[in-house]
């Protein structure tokens, strides 16, 4: 790390603690050759993940999208917004675990409905019924039954 004063490549840290929210650190540092104390903040890199569609597009993850997702589905349910934050990030991390750089909206669109199934069942049917494009009430029908058989 060079320092931001004299532009010296070599520093000690001579404070390291984590941050507040818990995702980065933060250093004190101080140059060895003029001695002056500067703080810099390590944070961990993460690979932007690319969601390929159903047509093959690929674009950019988007958090808000599943945010929307989940507040439609959850619609006059009683499913607090901090709930649907928690479940927002446990989508993510489980996103980042599993796919390296590209995750297709289909296996995006599952993790929301395995999740959603252990929330709030009323919440899981709205959801599978946007998300599967129901075309009839036979359809839907049977989205209730396997969800009954699983109980």
């Amino acid at each position: 790390m060079r320092c931001p004063v004299c532009n010296h490549s070599e520093t000690k840290v001579v404070d390291s603690r984590l941050s507040a929210e818990g995702n980065s650190i933060r250093r004190r540092r101080e140059c060895l050759e003029c001695e002056h104390r500067f703080t810099t903040y390590e944070y961990v890199e993460h690979v932007p993940l690319m969601v390929v569609k159903r047509d093959g597009r690929r674009q950019p993850y988007d958090r808000k999208k599943i945010i929307d997702g989940l507040l439609k589905a959850c619609e006059k349910r009683p499913v607090s917004m901090d709930k649907i934050e928690t479940i927002t990030d446990e989508i993510e991390r489980l996103m980042q675990r599993k796919f390296d750089r590209e995750v297709s909206s289909k296996d995006i669109g599952e993790i929301i409905m395995e999740t959603l199934a252990g929330l709030d069942e009323v919440a899981y049917v709205r959801f599978a019924s946007v998300y599967r494009q129901f075309r009839d009430v036979n359809q839907f029908m049977d989205e209730l039954k396997g969800m009954l058989d699983k109980k």
